[in-house]
This record gives C-alpha cells, structure tokens and sequence, in this order.
C-alpha cells in the first residue's frame, strides 16, 4: 500500500459523514423555545376551536331562528314576485285581449276585397312577428294571412281564447302559444285575428331571474348575519362564563362585562352586577356576624359562669347565694336579649311583617313614644322636647315604627348628658314626612355614620355605656322594609332622621 493511500478513503468517508451529518440537520425539526411553543399551540387551538364553531352554530338557536328569518324571508319575496308576474301577466293579457278585439272589429267590417288587402298590409307591418291573422273559407281553407290551419278547438262569436297554432309565413313554419279570436263573416268565411303571448313568457324568465338574483344573496345575508350574531353571542357568554366562574371561586369584587347602551344583554348584565354588589355586601357582613355574636355572648355567659363558680365556692348562706343567683341570671338575660334581637333583624329582613302594614298616624306615634320616655328622661335629667304641629299619615306597620323611634330616642337620652335636651320632631317634607330626634349628646363623627349600622359595633366612647350594639341596625332594618329613607345628620350633637313618602290620600 503506498504511503498516504488511505486518504481519499478516510476524506470520503469524512465527507459522506459530514453530507449525512448536515442532512440530518437540515431534515431534524426544529427546537421551539417554550415561548414559541405556547404560541404554536394555542394558534392550533385556535384553528381548533375555528373549526369547531360550525357544528356549535348548526346546533345553537340562533341557526333556527336565521333558518327561519331566511325561510319568511323567502317566502315574502316569492310572493312578492309571484303577484307581479300575476299582476303584470293579467294586464298584459287583458292589453292584448282588447287589441285583438279592437283589429277584429276594423278587418270585420270591411269588404271582402279590402279585407284581404288589409290583411296582408297588417303583417307586413309586423316585423316583430306579433300579430297572426287568418281567413278561411266555410270549408276550412286558407284564403289569406299567416295562419296554416284552423285550430280545430277554436270557437267562433265568443271573446278572445288561448291556443297553440301553427304559424307560416316567410320565416317559416313554428307552433305558437298565442290569444286569438274568430268571427263569422256573412259570406260564410271565418276571420281569425290573434296576438303572440311570448311576452308573458319573458315576463315570467324575467321574473324568475330576479328572484334566483334576490333570494339567494338573501339568503347568504341572513345565515351571515345569524353566524356574525352567533359569534357576537358566544364571544360575550364565554367571557360572562370565565367571570362568573372567577365569582364562584371567592372572587367577589368580579363584575359581568356591560356597555353603556340599550343593549337587553347589558341591561340584564347591570341587573346581575347590581345583585352581586348585594350579596358581597351581605356575604361581607355575615362573615364577620358568627365572630361578632360569638365575641357578644361570650362575655356575659363567662360573667354568670365565673359569678356561679365564685358563689359555690364562697358562699355560705341563702342570701348570698341568691345574690350569686341574680348576677347569673342577670348575665344569661343580657346573652338572650342579643338573641332576641339577632332574631327580631332577621324577621325584619325577611320581610315577614309586611302584612301588617295599614295607615299609620305619626303624630300620635310620637307622642306615644315620648309618654314612654319622659320619665327615664326625668330620672336623668334630660328635657324630652316633643314637636308635632301637624297631624300626618303614612303607610307602614305602626309596631315596627314605634320601635324604631322608640330605639333612637333610647340613645339620644343615654348618651345625653345631665341637662342635656331630647327633641322629638315630625315635619312636613318636599314629597316626605320626616321624624327628626336631635340631642345634645357628643354626637357621631363623619367617619362613623356607616359603622354605627353595622351588627355589634359600638364606638370607643360609649365602650363604658350598657347597649347590644344593634339599637341603629334595627332602625336600618326596618326603614329599609319600609322603603324609607335613615339619614345621620352632620352638626351639634346627633340629629337622625325617618323620611317617609307620603300618598296626598293618606294625609
């Protein structure tokens, strides 16, 4: 083997490897980045989702409804056009009819020897090839005119009749769907005038055309529009769909989709977001009721427990043991009056008084209230100040309102302090009675208007003053079921207000 013979062998074979290597490389697929991936998937499920839609539209009901649009739609433009080829056919054939009439009366009232030459004058100014005209003798014989034979069912004196005649003149011989009439002459001939009714077959092509012109692009139209309001449809309920979803896994603050238009779909999108905006309400305000009722209850039930161990422990006579007896029960009255009350709100928010609403008198209500009153206001040293000049009427349950009053004069008086003054008030509104109860107490802060409503809540200042912290959630609960309006005023100490609309017959 001679020196260096291996080596167009071995750059051969490096070179087929290296041709393999690079077809390999050139027929391997390509490696996406993940980003790229994502991308490429999500256009396939996309083309997916693209060829999915027509099944989903040829089952929805939105294609019955574009099917059936299509379907009046065509049936209108079919009778549309069927009445104007009626109408236009009838006009055209009574035109013709009376035409016919009108030349027969002209040739039959000529003599013979004119009426021949009348007669062949007449088709030759036919060039359209109109006109037919025929005289035969009384044994059937052509005499004159381009008529070849007698049609065999044609009756002679009676108005004008449609046949199929055999026509021959110049140009040839062809059967022609025509209207005639024949007539009698006294010499015993036959005269017979007639008038091609091709045009009404024209018509009738014409009128075809117009409707294979109209209703197909019509009806492409409505399955256009039915697809495009389908897709429109769909596109809103799947992104209604992932919203409502979002709402179903905790996220309350979610909001259907809506435009600011007279659109139905937005109309009932802003019902529905007005009802989620009551229920997070509510929802808020339940999730912290359990710890707020728990928290409430577990004071005085730990005070009556706390004052039973310490007695038997302590205790050593009746007396003291009946002392311990009282605090206990004392403690178990405050935990059942935060019950009655809890149950006296959800009675209220549901709406089972209602029933008992009739015509109640304001100003006696709030005389009633003060009488209640006066003498805890007395004991405490507060003046209890009852302004009602007018007798008015609204419609409610004059229980219910009695303890809404009641409640806020409670508190005016409570947390008025000695030589302090309770001003009851009924006034006459634009459109409204309205109960006013302003003290002289330290008032309610801008900042609290909204927490005094609330279950339980009970602000800093008045931590040392007995109460369930449910007096003005009450008052809210029931003007609410009332359809009034509860309104905390800004000045000197706290001035609240019940506004009631009143009816004119009422008063």
């Amino acid at each position: 083997m001679r020196p260096g013979g291996r080596e167009p062998n071995e750059t051969n074979a490096k070179g087929g490897t290296m041709l393999t290597k690079a077809w390999l490389l050139r027929s391997r697929p390509r490696k996406h980045s993940p980003r790229q991936a994502e991308n490429w998937n999500a256009s396939v499920i996309a083309r997916g989702k693209n060829l999915m839609q027509l099944p989903e539209f040829a089952r929805s009901t939105t294609l019955r409804w574009t099917v059936l649009v299509a379907a009046i739609f065509v049936a209108i433009i079919v009778a549309m056009l069927g009445f104007v080829y009626l109408k236009a056919k009838h006009d055209l054939t009574m035109r013709s009819d009376r035409m016919i009439a009108s030349q027969m009366g002209v040739f039959a009232q000529l003599s013979p020897e004119r009426r021949l030459d009348a007669i062949d004058e007449h088709l030759k100014q036919d060039p359209g090839r109109v006109w037919l005209a025929g005289l035969f003798g009384s044994d059937g014989r052509r005499i004159a005119g381009n008529l070849e034979s007698l049609p065999p069912d044609l009756k002679t004196g009676i108005a004008v009749q449609s046949a199929v005649v055999d026509r021959a003149d110049e140009s040839g011989r062809e059967k022609q769907a025509v209207r005639l009439i024949a007539q009698g002459l006294p010499d015993g001939d036959v005269l017979v005038i007639g008038r091609n009714v091709d045009e009404v077959g024209e018509i009738a092509r014409v009128v075809g055309g117009a409707l294979v012109l109209g209703v197909i692009p019509g009806v492409l139209l409505c399955l256009a529009v039915g697809w495009a309001l389908n897709a429109r449809a769909s596109r809103r309920i799947v992104e209604v769909n992932e919203r409502v979803q979002r709402i179903v896994a905790g996220n309350l603050r979610e909001r259907l989709p809506h435009r600011n238009t007279e659109d139905p779909f937005s109309k009932l999108a802003m019902i529905v977001n007005g009802m989620l905006d009551e229920m997070e309400t509510l929802i808020h305000s339940l999730a912290g009721l359990g710890s707020d009722i728990a928290h409430d209850l577990r004071t005085p039930l730990t005070r009556a427990r706390l004052t039973l161990e310490r007695g038997r422990t302590n205790a050593s006579t009746l007396e003291q043991l009946q002392m311990v007896a009282d605090k206990a029960i004392e403690g178990i009255d405050q935990s059942l009056s935060i019950i009655t009350a809890i149950l006296r709100l959800a009675e209220i928010e549901k709406h089972q008084r209602s029933a008992g609403f009739g015509k109640v008198a304001l100003a006696d209500l709030i005389r009633e209230v003060g009488d209640m009153y006066e003498p805890i206001a007395e004991d405490k040293g507060v003046a209890l100040v009852i302004h009602s000049p007018h007798e008015l009427s609204v419609h409610g349950d004059r229980d219910l309102l009695i303890e809404a009053v009641a409640n806020l004069v409670d508190n005016a008086i409570k947390f008025t302090p000695a030589g302090g003054q309770v001003e009851i008030g009924l006034f006459r509104g634009s459109g409204e009675y309205i109960v006013r109860v302003k003290d002289t107490g330290f008032g309610i802060s801008e900042h609290e208007r909204d927490a005094v409503l609330r279950r339980f809540y009970r602000s800093d200042k008045v931590r040392h003053t007995s109460g369930l912290g449910l007096g003005l959630n009450l008052v809210a609960a029931i003007v609410k079921l009332h359809g009034f309006r509860f309104t905390i005023l800004s000045g000197s100490g706290c001035v609240v207000e019940i506004a009631c609309p009143y009816a004119p017959t009422l008063a």
